[in-house]
């Protein structure tokens, strides 16, 4: 809409439709200058937009030098229409300027303590990108109310987006605009701000160019800034504006990031849907195309397609948009006819492809002297005041937990591994981790880079950040194991804020779980905190209390988890046995803790529906911690592996007695004596068909175990010389089977 040589087109944000005839309004106006609603300090980056090294979707970042935490975000998509007016810009060296208030007067106006300004704090879908919420209604849904529509979205894809013949589309958005302004009464303190500092960089443009303007700005805005306002007026509003010191960047952004399921109160529904509509502009097959990809990416997951159900979707779809009375198929047609000739009808098969398809995976990229990003630029930091130089290279740092210094290397990497920037990898896990020593590896690749700005929506330093990704994962985890399991990660980085949310939601979750997989799971990531707590300073009172609980109430359902169970099942469960048996000795809780865990061993072993891998596993802890004895140990696997158990119920007992304790039969003549009398009991068939269950038992020792136990069995003189097929004297099984056994145990041996 043209007014005194000055073109109003209010636009969506990151609606293709507007892109498309903002770009043909430009051409047909060709005005000498282009003003775009933004931060008019940020001016003299909007050239950037058009280099060839800038790949949107890109960001534009500002944040305060004294607050990094309060930065504020202006994504830009290759259909976004601001992104378009300064590509025609550029090209057509016409003037580019952003008109909006300066970003440090933004931040020093910001919304009270706590309304963070980030893509969770913005405003409707035609209000600024960036910035606070504006106290107003939902324009766009109440239009599409007065239309008949159920939700905005739909009405303006209809009108605007895929509209055939949209018609005089920007006049006529702005007398709707004017309609809805006018019954709105008065309106923020801080939106009539931006507006009038609008007019003001509007009338100073008409002054300073002889030609055309172009204004582009949100579709609620174009009212405000036609009327008639004396310069005095919008002066005054502007008296007294707060100033802050800012930087200004932009950084590479994602497609997902677009979207309004992310936070992004600017944002779109589905940016995959309006990235297609935009590069199908003008196109007839657009739905075509659209079913296309459907078929590429169901496809590409293993799912057949054929030519006949593509034409039939495309056909439903049109119906559907007909029945609607929609002008085309939309991204909404397309979907429930996918559904129905491509998936059978199963809409969980849709979910399978939904995020690949409408949210996209696209990430920016920016041109190599661009500024840094506030999460990289705080990691430049801290890695300056750790000492620490980003490499491509591998190199392996130790790192003292009992120095300043080397703690602060420690948490600086646990910080980044929470965000996936896995700069530094632990190479001593579940050996020293937790002690006061640690061993790193450390490589820098260059899509770390990436991953930080992609984390900036979690905060924008590395703690915020961290804290910010740990909590939203503590929020969405479904078990109790994982739960503790971030409760570690977090202890571990020195994020108190999620350490506090964890440790509330462990509780909570450990009040109503009786899953016993579960409990025992929790138990080591806990133990290793309490434990080694003291290396980090962490306060463990509260830690060991619910500890206590989890172990008590895990014994008290293990005697019932062991029953009945199949193979990968009795597998899991005993190895979260044995992980939850290591961590009780770790920690030494009290007695009374101790003598329940070993009562639900006990029982575990005493019943006769027990499986048996568990059981064996369970006599094995109950030996161990001296609560069978020797003879008991011996008799109890004479028993369990006696030829009138089983052969399958044996192996499955003897594995999950000697899985992770082979070296027991080296210097325990009984146990060896009761294993001696099983092996003599197998025909050879058998023994054959059981190789590989006492494979997997020997491969837990070493070379040198191996030998003392062959020597145990043999006698000290035995010797494996090529060739050799019987035993000198020795035990029965052992030399009945001796061949084949030698061969296992010498195998091992050279590969130890």
């Amino acid at each position: 809409m043209t007014q005194g040589g000055i073109s109003y087109f209010g636009i969506r944000h990151h609606g293709p439709g507007s892109a498309g005839s903002l770009v043909k309004a430009l051409q047909e106006l060709q005005p000498v200058a282009v003003l775009i609603e933004g931060p008019v300090d940020a001016s003299p980056l909007l050239p950037l937009l058009a280099s060839p090294d800038m790949k949107p979707p890109v960001a534009l970042l500002c944040y305060p030098e004294d607050d990094p935490a309060a930065t504020s975000f202006w994504p830009f998509a290759e259909f976004s229409p601001e992104y378009q007016a300064a590509l025609w810009a550029v090209a057509n060296k016409a003037a580019l300027r952003f008109i909006d208030l300066p970003s440090a007067a933004r931040l020093a106006e910001k919304a009270p303590e706590g309304a963070a300004d980030t893509e969770a704090a913005e405003a409707d879908v035609t209000d600024e990108q960036g910035e606070e919420p504006t106290r107003i209604q939902d324009p766009i849904g109440t239009l599409a109310q007065a239309a008949g529509y159920e939700d905005g979205e739909s009405w303006w894809s209809d009108i605007i987006e895929q509209n055939p013949e949209p018609g005089p589309i920007f006049a006529a958005i702005a007398d709707a605009m004017t309609t809805l302004r006018e019954g709105e009464g008065a309106i923020a303190k801080f939106e009539a701000m931006r507006e009038a500092h609008m007019r003001l960089e509007i009338a100073a443009a008409r002054k300073e160019f002889d030609g055309p303007l172009a204004v582009v700005c949100g579709a609620w805005h174009v009212p405000a800034l036609q009327t008639a306002h004396t310069q005095k007026s919008d002066q005054a509003l502007l008296k007294g504006i707060g100033r802050r010191k800012t930087t200004m960047t932009y950084a590479p952004w994602t497609g997902p990031r677009l979207a309004l399921g992310y936070g992004y109160g600017a944002g779109v529904v589905a940016p995959g849907w309006c990235k297609h509509l935009w590069q199908t502009h003008g196109q007839g097959d657009a739905s075509v195309l659209w079913l296309a990809r459907i078929a590429t990416v169901l496809r590409a997951k293993g799912h057949m397609i054929s030519t006949a159900s593509l034409i039939e979707a495309e056909r439903l779809a049109r119906a559907l948009a007909a029945i609607r009375e929609r002008p085309k198929p939309g991204f909404e047609e397309l979907r429930d006819a996918s559904i129905s000739a491509l998936f059978n009808g199963e809409a969980l098969l849709w979910k399978m492809v939904e995020a690949e398809l409408l949210l996209g995976a696209d990430v920016g990229e920016i041109p190599p002297d661009t500024p840094l990003a506030p999460l990289i630029d705080d990691l430049q930091r801290n890695q300056k005041a750790a000492r620490l130089k980003p490499e491509a290279l591998e190199r392996e740092l130790s790192v003292d937990l009992r120095s300043d210094s080397g703690l602060f290397r420690s948490t600086l990497l646990h910080r980044l591994n929470v965000l996936g920037v896995n700069w530094g990898r632990l190479t001593d896990v579940g050996r020293s981790r937790g002690t006061f020593r640690e061993r790193w590896m450390l490589a820098w690749q260059p899509e770390y880079a990436v991953r930080l700005v992609e984390n900036l929506v979690y905060g924008p330093t590395i703690e915020k950040a961290a804290n910010g990704r740990l909590i939203q994962m503590i929020g969405a985890a479904a078990t109790l194991d994982a739960l503790a399991t971030l409760v570690q990660s977090a202890i571990t980085a020195a994020l108190s804020e999620a350490s506090a949310a964890g440790l509330a939601a462990l509780e909570e979750k450990a009040a109503h779980s009786s899953e016993c997989l579960e409990l025992l799971a929790s138990v080591p990531p806990l133990a290793d905190i309490i434990r080694y707590g003291e290396a980090r300073k962490t306060e463990t009172e509260r830690l060991a209390g619910l500890l206590e609980r989890l172990i008590i109430e895990g014994s008290i359902a293990l005697p019932y988890a062991a029953r009945d169970l199949d193979a990968q099942a009795a597998a899991a469960l005993m190895a979260a046995l044995r992980k939850a048996d290591e961590a009780i000795k770790l920690v030494e809780p009290d007695e009374h803790v101790l003598e329940a865990w070993r009562h639900g061993l006990a029982a575990v072993l005493d019943s006769s529906r027990s499986t048996a891998l568990v059981a064996g596993c369970a006599a094995h802890l109950l030996y161990e911690a001296g609560r069978l004895s020797a003879d008991e140990t011996a008799d109890l696997l004479a028993r369990r592996l006696s030829p009138g158990t089983p052969v399958i119920d044996a192996a499955a007992f003897f594995e999950g007695f000697f899985s992770g304790a082979g070296q027991r039969l080296i210097y325990d003549e009984g146990l060896r004596g009761a294993v001696d009398a099983w092996l003599a009991s197998l025909d050879e068939e058998a023994f054959v068909a059981h190789l590989p269950l006492l494979r997997r038992v020997f491969s837990n020792l070493d070379s040198m175990e191996r030998r003392r136990l062959i020597e145990a069995v043999l006698g000290k003189r035995a010797s494996l010389p090529a060739g050799l097929t019987s035993a000198p004297d020795g035990g029965a099984a052992w030399n009945r089977h001796f061949g084949l056994l030698a061969k296992l145990l010498a195998g091992e041996a050279n590969h130890g």
